[in-house]
């Protein structure tokens, strides 16, 4: 009589297969969903700090505003030429001295930044965009084309802003971008309390008190932080359009 032997059946094998083989698909799944979780909330999470990285770059370059009055190119850049005040305050373009860069942050030279909107990718919405360029006198009179006459007084004529591939994208997918300024008063009344107004245009008045700039998102996603309206003062405490002397007694 033969001893028995210990041993498993094919049947038994092709269960334990079939077992190791379902939970490996199991674990295989799990590990799809938990990837594709990370990977949306990582995206959101860069979407949400790409927003509110631009919203601190803008308030920034805002905040940093350098009241820059440079020779006019179209005038003559030469000795005499007319200066006039670099600021150019229109609805959708914007242009100013600036301390702050992208590149530099608070630590480089003063930049000459032109902030603008251009339509969005395939017409869809608006883009705010901006451009830098290093800031010197000569290039600062570049953009000015020649000084005439108003109503208001002296006009400024500016070059035209364009695009290129150095601009740098600040918001993108948006409903609409507008800017306004926030102005004194033209004729303040002595014996009325005078009180400030914003304005869609800037260009000729002088440095203004605050910037506003209004974003709203194409397509609004209450998951993801949504581009905001960003509102930056401006200090200016000495005026380049006044000449300071010192006074000393004798």
């Amino acid at each position: 009589m033969r001893p028995r032997q210990a041993g498993v059946t094919l049947i038994e094998v092709l269960i334990a297969v079939t077992l190791l083989s379902l939970l490996s698909l199991a674990m295989l799944f799990a590990m799809r969903i938990g990837f594709s979780a990370y990977a949306k909330t990582n995206d959101k999470l860069m979407a949400n700090r790409k927003v509110a990285g631009a919203q601190r770059i803008l308030e920034d370059e805002l905040e940093g505003l350098i009241p820059a009055m440079p020779p006019c190119a179209g005038n003559g850049d030469g000795v005499g030429a007319p200066t006039f005040v670099l600021f150019q305050g229109e609805p959708r373009m914007m242009r100013l001295v600036s301390a702050y860069s992208l590149q530099q942050a608070w630590r480089g030279q003063p930049q000459l930044l032109e902030l603008f909107v251009i339509p969005g990718d395939q017409g869809r919405g608006v883009r705010l965009v901006v451009n830098e360029t290093p800031y010197s006198s000569r290039i600062g009179g570049r953009i000015c084309t020649g000084i005439g006459a108003d109503a208001a007084g002296p006009a400024v004529q500016f070059a035209t802003a364009s695009a290129g591939p150095q601009s740098f994208v600040l918001a993108d997918q948006l409903a609409f971008c507008r800017f306004s300024y926030l102005l004194p008063p033209k004729n303040p009344d002595p014996n009325q309390p005078s009180r400030a107004v914003w304005s869609p245009s800037g260009t000729g008045r002088g440095w203004p008190q605050a910037i506003r700039i209004e974003m709203a998102p194409l397509e609004p996603d209450p998951s993801r932080l949504q581009p905001i309206t960003v509102t930056a003062p401006i200090y200016i405490h000495r005026s380049p359009q006044i000449t300071y002397v010192d006074k000393m007694p004798y």
